[in-house]
């Protein structure tokens, strides 16, 4: 690889999007910090099955409210019945080695790269690729780089890949990429090189928080900046609306289901108000909603 193409390469990386391992802009724990939030006021009790392997029946909807069902065969409905690990399961680094963190319920059952890539967004983009992937449905696989180049699938399935010469990105022959889960995982890597919260945040849709749906995503594109995605949703009969989220960061990591830890009886779900999201590692501003179009 070039200089000029391997600076680009670091700038991507730089321009990922997620949070280091102590946090700005959050009142819960990032690594190395003691204390939880302060517990909110009494919230409805959730019920735990451990022994359950999907999202959806691992975590019952807080008491008093119902799961909305996505439409059957939807973004949603995929993200809904996620596979989870075992119940306990530690998050995993790319590498392998064990995350040392309290803020997560589950982690969902999806090998990542050994490569340091998959982080915030890139967990988001590749749950969002996998669904179209097992549905056939390779024409609807396309991210930008952060560069403005347009990585589709399709290309890169017939027998093409992508060449960095600095600013200028083109495609390339390589017979070796066709439609295979291998050259799939191949692509998922070229885009989470190259694309971030920055590019991901301006392919999404901004959305009112009053119309939030499973597979909106939370984004803040910078440097630092974060991303999660909502894989489960429940309303109780006044209307109030309680999520699921899920998340990656950095260093690269299994993608997981975020803990509350501002509220261990409504755990995992989070009540949906009016103004910031405050999650484990990254506080929102409630403008920050968006969703695949």
């Amino acid at each position: 690889m070039k200089k000029t193409s391997l600076s680009l390469v670091i700038l991507a990386l730089l321009l990922s999007g997620c949070t280091p391992t102590v946090i700005r802009n959050s009142p819960a724990i990032g690594q190395g910090m003691e204390k939880p939030p302060v517990e909110e006021a009494p919230a409805p009790s959730v019920n735990i099955n451990p022994e359950a392997m999907v999202l959806s029946q691992r975590f019952d909807p807080p008491e008093g409210t119902q799961r909305e069902l996505a439409p059957e065969g939807s973004f949603g409905e995929y993200l809904q019945r996620l596979p989870l690990k075992v119940h306990g399961a530690p998050i995993l680094y790319y590498d392998g080695t064990e995350k040392g963190d309290r803020a997560y319920a589950a982690v969902i059952d999806q090998p990542i790269s050994p490569k340091n890539l998959q982080q915030c967004a890139d967990a988001i983009m590749r749950l969002k690729a996998e669904y179209h992937y097992a549905r056939g449905e390779y024409d609807q696989i396309a991210f930008h780089f952060v560069s403005g180049f347009l990585c589709d699938f399709t290309t890169w399935s017939s027998g093409h890949s992508v060449r960095v010469d600095g600013q200028k990105v083109t495609w390339i022959n390589q017979r070796a990429n066709n439609e295979g889960y291998e050259s799939f995982r191949r692509y998922m890597d070229m885009v989470h090189t190259y694309a971030s919260t920055l590019s991901l945040e301006q392919e999404l849709v901004p959305v009112s928080l009053s119309t939030i749906a499973v597979g909106d995503v939370f984004i803040e594109g910078g440097s630092p900046g974060h991303a999660i995605i909502v894989v489960d949703l429940a309303k109780d009969s006044s209307g109030e609306t309680y999520v699921l989220l899920a998340e990656s960061n950095m260093p690269a990591q299994e993608t997981h289901i975020l803990a509350n830890l501002g509220n261990s009886t409504l755990s995992p779900w989070y009540q949906v108000k009016p103004g910031a999201f405050v999650t484990p590692y990254w506080t929102f501003p409630e403008e920050a909603l968006r969703r695949f179009p």
